[in-house]
């Protein structure tokens, strides 16, 4: 196959998909992965597609390297984050040891948790003190704090959270894409929310339809490591990622 015949395959692919992986390519054209690789990497600098970790983007997918403040993100697609939280809520159980992490939309899940009889781990100062205040057992991850979205970081949180074995966590993601995952734009934060999800027996990623298409600076997850909780159907991902719509009415909040 001559280049010219692979730059376009490569280009009709993420017309369709958005994204691609080294590894798809090299299943979909029958190409090495070096040469899948070269491809993307020229494609690149012509501008015509977004080389990512492990695969491409099409030009056009939002790349975020800059982490929005918590008052900033408040108040954005907030009725979508409510729907998400509030289904987020109920799936808590009697006895779980709960992560939960840093965000916006993991902070209104705050507001519809009902059981009691349950301990939650979190890396959030704010999820903590509104916890406590509400009669719950909670433990603050130690480490330093990012002040931008307030989230505890840093290698004591790391260690501490190695020794935890959750039964569910519930994780903010700004980024969800097909080729880099889960992602978020600091390393120190998204290696917290890694060992916190390779920690989980269940763990679910509360994105609003916002998050789709759009690429942060590091992944700390592949599509498969959680379950999405989202509120519109994004059917480009279903064969990559287990997806609930969370389609409740906020009529009844």
């Amino acid at each position: 196959m001559l280049s010219e015949q692979r730059y376009s395959m490569i280009l009709r692919i993420l017309e369709e998909k958005r994204s691609v992986t080294v590894t798809e390519l090299t299943k979909l054209l029958d190409i090495s992965e070096s040469t899948a690789r070269r491809d993307i990497t020229l494609l690149d600098k012509a501008g015509r597609l977004v080389k990512v970790f492990g695969g491409a983007v099409r030009a056009d997918s939002v790349y975020l390297a800059a982490e929005p403040t918590v008052a900033q993100k408040s108040e954005v697609n907030k009725e979508e984050k409510i729907r998400i939280a509030k289904y987020a809520a109920s799936l808590i159980r009697p006895q779980d040891f709960i992560y939960l992490d840093a965000g916006t939309t993991t902070g209104y899940m705050l507001d519809y948790i009902e059981e009691k009889k349950v301990t939650f781990v979190t890396n959030a100062v704010a999820h903590a003190q509104r916890l406590a205040a509400a009669g719950m057992h909670v433990i603050l991850a130690g480490g330093t704090l990012k002040s931008s979205t307030e989230a505890v970081v840093g290698t004591m949180a790391v260690l501490a959270l190695k020794d935890y074995h959750f039964s569910v966590g519930f994780f903010g993601s700004n980024g969800v894409s097909r080729a880099a995952g889960f992602t978020t734009p600091d390393d120190s934060e998204a290696l917290v929310k890694k060992t916190a999800m390779e920690q989980c027996r269940r763990a679910y990623v509360l994105c609003d339809h916002s998050k789709f298409g759009t690429i942060s600076s590091v992944t700390f997850g592949a599509l498969t490591s959680g379950t999405i909780l989202t509120d519109e159907r994004m059917e480009e991902y279903e064969d990559a990622a287990e997806i609930v719509l969370c389609a409740e009415s906020l009529t009844d909040r």
